[in-house]
């Protein structure tokens, strides 16, 4: 558990910390050799590295960390001794050299590391619809929901694990007695660590024979307290949830408490897919957005001729391409089980450009906007989705997290397809004639590289 605690300690100092499990950033890269890219300084500080990352960037390497067991720091995006060795013992652990600075591969690796632990507990931040707080749970470790006016409970099947969330009133309330309240109740719980601030308290130890994680604080008369209990022969899948859960509770969120989208990244990747035989491709509009050069690896440059704002899409076009194999998007899908067809961001398959396919949802299919879930891979941002039957369902675009809102607002989706009804009422606006005979899809889309200033 002391890998837990020391992660309450950073919070005292740097005040409760909103995480953001989101999509995977990249890490910066410490060049080998001197080349006409401009590089760092050979002898600059891993610290100086971090630093100069933007700060979505840090949360999430902070984040993939804190999910594969190496950091217990909380999730701040601030650079620390904490987060430098965490990084070293990751590069260690996998029979690299500990420079403190991930290379792309690395980088890669890390994220999908986490990514896959993350899906493989479930792991999703969701309101509590009595009280409005903001948890983050992992869903397939407790599955299980009941609430009332007094909180919510979420269980494993065997009772193994529990996350509990509760309220009550209490007169004149401050953290310190509501910390001294708790190491008493209920009876049989001993407190090993305690950490008290004016704004919240976090106690952890033993209660009866399961381990304890718990953070409370007020507002007003109000007490609202999270506490993750969980048998000790779990501990090691459930102690790096529960530095996620600490770091994402939000007990009273007022009003959207987005860190909002990210810094438009220097290089950004994207995917188009090709539509007509003279070279039109749909893609992500807020990839293209500010570009100094749009770029189709294998083709050059590419121009931007159109945008649909309401949908966040863009047309651009390469000029004199020859063997182009356009999409079929004619043929609309009438399933919800789709294939979405894209290439990763290269951090994501250590430098590679191959496409390809992965496994999503959509609710419904219709002429509106539409949540896709899971949501792809950072680079899938403009891949077409289709059925089983290889039609068209229309263009997958990834959306910025909110780690906390409104209490009654649901989050807005990590991924959203734009239907295949609206991409073509798009193409049609421009006069775009879609002469796609394909229904192969790794064979119509391409890498969208936007490069800004």
């Amino acid at each position: 558990m002391r890998s837990v605690l020391s992660a309450t300690l950073v919070v005292v100092t740097m005040g409760a910390a909103q995480a953001q499990m989101t999509p995977p950033a990249t890490g910066g890269a410490k060049p080998k050799t001197v080349t006409t890219v401009p590089i760092r300084p050979a002898l600059q500080k891993p610290e100086d590295t971090a630093n100069a990352m933007a700060q979505a960037e840090r949360l999430a390497l902070q984040s993939d960390l804190a999910w594969v067991g190496e950091y217990n720091g909380a999730i701040t995006g601030d650079v620390s001794e904490r987060m430098v060795n965490a990084i070293k013992e990751f590069q260690k652990n996998r029979g690299g050299k500990p420079t403190g600075v991930l290379n792309p591969q690395e980088r890669g690796v890390l994220a999908d590391t986490a990514r896959k632990r993350q899906e493989s507990v479930g792991w999703r931040i969701v309101t509590e619809p009595a009280t409005g707080a903001r948890l983050g749970i992992p869903s397939k470790l407790v599955p299980q929901l009941t609430s009332d006016a007094g909180g919510a409970r979420w269980t494993s099947p065997t009772g193994t694990i529990q996350v509990l969330l509760t309220r009550r009133k209490e007169a004149n309330p401050t953290t310190a007695k509501l910390a001294e309240r708790e190491k008493k109740e209920p009876a049989g719980r001993t407190v090993d660590y305690t950490v008290v601030t004016p704004d919240f308290f976090v106690l952890s130890g033993l209660q009866g024979l399961k381990k304890f994680y718990l953070r409370g604080t007020f507002r007003g008369d109000e007490v609202r307290i999270m506490t993750i209990l969980y048998d000790q022969a779990t501990e090691n899948t459930v102690e790096p949830v529960v530095i996620a859960m600490s770091s994402a509770f939000n007990a009273f969120p007022s009003g959207a408490q987005a860190v909002g989208p990210p810094p438009r990244k220097t290089v950004e990747y994207g995917t188009g897919v090709v539509v007509s035989e003279d070279g039109t491709i749909v893609t992500d509009r807020l990839v293209t957005d500010e570009c100094i050069a749009q770029t189709i690896p294998g083709y050059g440059n590419a121009e931007r001729v159109a945008e649909d704002k309401e949908h966040d899409l863009a047309l651009l076009r390469i000029y004199g391409a020859h063997g182009l194999k356009p999409l079929n998007i004619t043929d609309s899908a009438t399933k919800t089980a789709l294939d979405v067809t894209g290439i990763a961001d290269p951090q994501n398959q250590g430098g590679g450009a191959a496409a390809t396919s992965v496994k999503a949802s959509v609710a419904q299919l219709g002429s509106g906007d539409t949540a896709l879930s899971p949501p792809p891979a950072v680079g899938f941002s403009g891949a077409p989705a289709q059925d089983n039957d290889g039609k068209f369902a229309g263009i997958a675009l990834l959306k910025p997290v909110l780690v906390a809102g409104p209490a009654n607002v649901t989050p807005p989706a990590q991924a959203a397809l734009v239907s295949a009804n609206t991409v073509r009422d798009f193409l049609k606006a421009q006069g775009v004639r879609a002469s796609g005979g394909s229904a192969d899809a790794k064979t119509a889309v391409v890498r969208v590289i936007c490069v800004r200033k």
